[in-house]
């Protein structure tokens, strides 16, 4: 029987005919979707926020501020998922009564910064000195001297840490369920809960059909494609990147 005639039998019964019609099998590609929105929403806030923290915490590091945020960062990345997932949905989902796109991307951005504002402040150290001495020389200021010419003598370690934070949160599920939730229809609004990969595999993972459980196989093979193109990615941008350096 057709979901939407189920559906009409339901308001008149007054049943869940959406619960019912759940077991029939829906594809993955709103998950995909939503799961690229989630995660580029969050690295589009967590990317320039975790740059500039880990320049400061590289040239600064001798300062009170540079280590308050070296142990926060430090902190937060040993934090368990649920619970930035818990945070997240007390700052982004409780005052908007409301679960989004925009909730999970917080939450996803969170995790992300301690990992980009770590890897950007290890590799600017292994900058040689004799870098920033010579463009200071030159008249440079300190900052120009930092942006024009020891983060590009980093950016191929950079640009690899942040193509891993990437793929390190697109398999997150725990703080996408309390923020993001699910979507079982295709939305592109950052405002309304949406669907993800994570979420969606661990969703049909628990149902009890046969047809949900080999979508939740696809969808994870999916997931893991996603997770190794991301890492393929940053040894290949390395390499480029550190091919056009030698050739300057």
């Amino acid at each position: 029987m057709p979901v939407d005639l189920l559906r009409n039998v339901g308001v008149v019964l007054h049943l869940d005919i959406d619960a019912l019609a759940f077991r029939e099998a829906r594809g993955m590609a709103n998950a995909i979707v939503g799961s690229l929105m989630v995660t580029g929403l969050g690295a589009i806030g967590a990317i320039p926020i975790g740059i500039v923290a880990g320049v400061y915490a590289a040239e600064y590091r001798g300062t009170w501020l540079a280590s308050a945020t070296r142990f926060a960062a430090d902190s937060l990345n040993g934090v368990p998922s649920i619970v930035i997932g818990v945070f997240a949905y007390g700052i982004a989902v409780l005052p908007f009564h409301r679960y989004s796109a925009l909730a999970g991307a917080f939450a996803l951005g969170i995790m992300m910064l301690p990992l980009v504002m770590r890897t950007t402040e290890e590799l600017l150290l292994l900058v040689p000195s004799t870098l920033r001495e010579g463009a200071l020389a030159l008249g440079a200021t300190r900052a120009r001297a930092v942006f024009t010419v020891v983060v590009p003598a980093a950016l191929p370690g950079i640009l690899t840490g942040i193509l891993l934070a990437v793929a390190r949160v697109a398999g997150e599920t725990a703080p996408l369920l309390f923020t993001a939730l699910n979507n079982n229809f295709f939305n592109t609004d950052p405002r309304q809960p949406i669907s993800t990969l994570t979420v969606q595999v661990y969703t049909y993972a628990i149902s009890p059909y046969d047809d949900l459980h080999r979508q939740a196989w696809a969808g994870a093979l999916v997931l893991v494609a996603i997770v190794l193109s991301c890492s393929l990615m940053a040894r290949f941008a390395t390499a480029r990147l550190e091919k056009m350096q030698r050739g300057a």
